[in-house]
């Protein structure tokens, strides 16, 4: 789960060329300025990395669900990315950028349910077995009986869930498997420390920019040019505070006052509430998703995660940040694809072309590891 583990120290990216659309300025400029030189927290929209964002219904027993999906790529496999609990597919643009321009291929990032943009009838349940489910009904929506070639990219939570999805068969062109930042062994072990961890975080940001510069300098992300993308899909604005009127209307009711207060006394169930809408109204954003909330599933995503995804037959990939033992990719946090995106690209791009599913395009020259 990607917002369920620790942050660690500040890591420094190598820089990207800024996209196009931006009048080159973007925050990998931003990122090379002098010392003394303000840093631009300001977020920046999912068009500057995507192609195309669209909403896929799926229609079940209790109306419909929408899952919203951002694309870019017309060629190539497909690239379907599954991003960490806590997260959106906003979390994929900058590598999405970066793997678009070293292999032909076609990327569909999505928002899992209960995460981002996605709305369905039961946001609460986040079990692997329905998620997994998910994964089969969008992929089934979006390109009916004959579905292209797709490999799976999934990080910590979304690679647990693209696991039990490869697993169960639930994707029939799946012709690969990648899994970033997620052991079995690792995941089960930090979960005992997760919900404290969850506490230590703040509850509620004064604004967008005041949660991206959270994300970087907490080190959630690493990388400021993601943040500014990806923490968009992270928080929202708190309910019930956007006018007077409606901030009133929360007030009252949410407020239980004591029948047997004693006269001009208040209840400490009222000042306790009072006190939190104040602190909203202070601080307008909070997080999309109360992980905490989602505890009861934790040991589902993770428990047999190993045999599971040896037990898959497909060419697998498996990416880890350097905090472990095994040291594939330095210099960067949890969110591995965040931190370097162009070097899970470059990994990413390597294994497509090695395994002869996709053709390198823009003179990517790739260098397959030894045994």
């Amino acid at each position: 789960m990607s917002a369920l583990e620790k942050s660690m120290h500040l890591g420094r990216l190598p820089s990207r060329p800024p996209l196009p659309g931006n009048g080159g300025n973007q925050s990998g400029a931003k990122m090379r300025m002098g010392p003394g030189r303000k840093r631009d927290f300001s977020p920046v929209s999912w068009s500057q990395y995507f192609e195309s964002m669209e909403d896929v219904e799926i229609q079940n027993e209790t109306g419909k669900d929408s899952f919203r999906v951002y694309k870019s790529g017309s060629e190539g496999p497909v690239l379907l990315l599954l991003h960490g609990g806590g997260h959106s597919a906003l979390s994929w643009a900058v590598f999405t950028a970066a793997i678009i321009s070293r292999v032909q291929c076609r990327i569909v990032a999505l928002d899992l349910r209960g995460h981002g943009e996605t709305k369905v009838k039961n946001s609460e349940d986040l079990s692997a077995e329905t998620m997994a489910k998910d994964i089969g009904n969008v992929v089934e929506a979006m390109y009916g009986d004959l579905p292209p070639p797709i490999m799976l990219i999934g990080h910590s939570m979304g690679g647990a869930i693209a696991v039990h999805t490869a697993a169960s068969n639930l994707v029939p062109s799946l012709l690969g498997l990648c899994v970033i930042d997620v052991v079995e062994g690792t995941a089960m072990d930090a979960l005992n420390s997760m919900q404290n961890f969850l506490r230590g975080r703040p509850k509620t940001f004064k604004s967008l920019e005041n949660a991206i510069e959270w994300s970087v300098k907490s080190g959630q992300i690493r990388n400021l040019e993601s943040a500014r993308v990806s923490m968009v899909g992270q928080v929202k604005e708190c309910e019930g505070i956007t006018s007077p009127e409606g901030s009133k209307s929360v007030v009252e009711g949410i407020i239980e006052e004591d029948e047997d207060d004693e006269e001009g006394s208040e209840s400490v169930n009222k000042r306790k509430k009072e006190d939190d809408m104040e602190t909203k109204k202070d601080h307008p954003y909070t997080w999309r998703i109360e992980l905490a909330k989602t505890e009861k599933y934790w040991d589902g995503w993770f428990r047999g995660l190993s045999n599971l995804f040896l037990s898959c037959t497909i060419p697998k990939l498996l990416l880890l940040a350097g905090k472990f033992q095994m040291q594939v990719l330095p210099q960067c946090g949890h969110a591995v694809h965040e931190d370097a995106p162009d070097k899970v690209a470059e990994a990413v791009a390597t294994f497509l072309i090695r395994n002869r599913f996709a053709e390198p395009i823009g003179g990517f020259q790739c260098v397959f590891p030894g045994c």
